[in-house]
């Protein structure tokens, strides 16, 4: 199981859209990869859980979190192998860890608690929730956003990841992103758009 978890060798610029529910993650992955004209991985998550609720009306057990993780990690894998660039990836292992110890009560598998602080990005794009809140059939916290806003910012803290705060509306956002990820590939010197 550990091996389907690992990040394959690749040399591009992994960036990752980080944050709590409906606070502009994927729409902001969207606008990142029309702008560099590059691969953007989906988020995983969503997709499994969806299907799951529109099948049996159940919500995310714990034993779904590493299947979770693995199809996570197969999508980042393939769309990593189309790019020597540049990839965004609308969220990574560390975000479904975070969220296992949100609503499991700190329990994670180990495997996960392990792998996702092995996996590595060039970039962290800390979406806040000034965006609004829009209810669906997975979120289910529109009370809580500081508190998972602030748990996630701590994740990335105590690992000491690289990450900006993106805040505004949707221009500057994107704005942002876009002169944080340029002067990273300037630094990086890997990149030729």
């Amino acid at each position: 199981m550990e091996e389907k978890l690992r990040q394959q060798p690749g040399n591009c610029i992994k960036i990752v859209l980080f944050g709590p529910e409906s606070s502009g993650k994927t729409t902001l992955s969207k606008q990142l990869a029309e702008h560099y004209q590059c691969e953007w991985v989906p988020e995983y998550m969503r997709e499994y859980l969806q299907e799951k609720w529109d099948k049996y009306s159940e919500v995310c057990s714990y034993e779904d979190l590493l299947p979770i993780a693995e199809g996570q990690i197969k999508l980042e894998n393939e769309y990593s192998k189309k790019t020597n660039k540049l990839l965004i990836c609308d969220t990574n292992l560390l975000e479904l860890k975070v969220y296992a110890k949100v609503y499991f009560e700190g329990k994670v598998p180990k495997i996960l608690n392990k792998i996702s602080q092995e996996n590595v990005y060039d970039l962290y794009l800390l979406t806040y929730i000034d965006t609004p809140w829009i209810a669906d059939d997975l979120r289910d916290r529109p009370h809580q956003r500081e508190e998972m806003f602030l748990t996630f910012k701590a994740s990335l803290d105590q690992y000491n990841l690289p990450y900006i705060v993106l805040k505004g509306d949707k221009v500057s956002r994107l704005e942002k992103a876009i002169q944080t990820i340029d002067e990273l590939i300037e630094q990086k010197g890997e990149y030729n758009r």
